[in-house]
């Protein structure tokens, strides 16, 4: 067997994690009789780090925002739209929190009724700490520590593709009872899952720090705008900023036109 550690554990084994450098190394020790393979590579170091860092003041942006907000409220500044509170800001920024995966780092609080909130360098730090690293743990004893962890990116790859048709692509539950039915949907359900691995290709050769999950929430917000009035029909698509055709272009795809929809 080849098993990955999770990161949780990583400050069990020490000495071995304490890995850095400019180019991609590869340490084995031992741990309870078994062998222990520690890969470290500086570019997905770099890159995870970036991410992270850039959600993070993604979300650091909208705290401020709504919390200059509030504090103009108080001085008397007020827009034209409904009237913001403390509580509404907490519950979307909470929201924004927690649909990242940020809660560890990003902590939303709500003292006396009043919206704030704190970076927690300290989680910040260790998570970067452990970025670019790889933790294995095997019994196999007639392989390379270097194949033994291409072995276990290869088997990596596959499941990385079993969770996504699983959690992104929502496979199951299958509502259908006819077996053409169920065939159709798992057909999609595959096409859909090849089409997130040339994302995922593209946005790697180009060295974008986006995943595919982010590139495609940051392009979930272009849509089609249809208005009836009268008898005539407007239709419109969403003003896309320069990330989003930036996107695009990473891609290789059209962007929407309204004529081709």
């Amino acid at each position: 067997y080849i098993l990955a550690v999770p990161a949780s554990r990583y400050k069990d084994f020490g000495q071995w994690i304490d890995v850095a450098g400019q180019s991609e190394s590869v340490r084995e020790g031992s741990w309870e009789k078994r062998r222990l393979v520690v890969a470290h590579h500086p570019e997905m170091t770099k890159a995870q780090t970036e991410r992270r860092r850039q959600t993070l003041d993604e979300l650091v942006q909208l705290g401020d925002r709504l919390a200059q907000k509030l504090d103009a409220q108080d001085e008397g500044q007020t827009e034209r739209c409904r009237r913001a509170s403390d509580r509404g800001a907490y519950s979307r920024f909470s929201r924004a929190v927690h649909e990242a995966h940020f809660s560890r780092f990003i902590e939303a609080e709500l003292d006396s009724d009043r919206f704030t909130f704190r970076v927690n360098e300290a989680a910040l730090k260790q998570a970067e700490s452990l970025d670019g690293k790889l933790v294995l743990i095997t019994n196999v004893k007639d392989l390379q520590a270097e194949d033994i962890v291409a072995r276990y990116k290869s088997l990596a790859d596959i499941e990385r593709g079993f969770r996504v048709l699983k959690q992104d692509i929502e496979i199951a539950p299958v509502f259908h009872y006819k077996p053409d039915r169920i065939r159709a949907h798992a057909l999609i359900c595959f096409l859909a899952l090849i089409i997130h691995r040339v994302m995922r290709m593209r946005l790697k050769q180009q060295g974008s720090s986006y995943s595919v999950e982010r590139a495609l929430e940051k392009l979930q917000a272009i849509q089609l705008h249809q208005v009836q009035i009268g008898y005539r029909t407007y239709r419109g698509v969403t003003q896309m900023d320069a990330e989003q055709l930036d996107l695009f272009k990473i891609l290789e795809a059209n962007k929407p036109e309204i004529g081709a929809l």
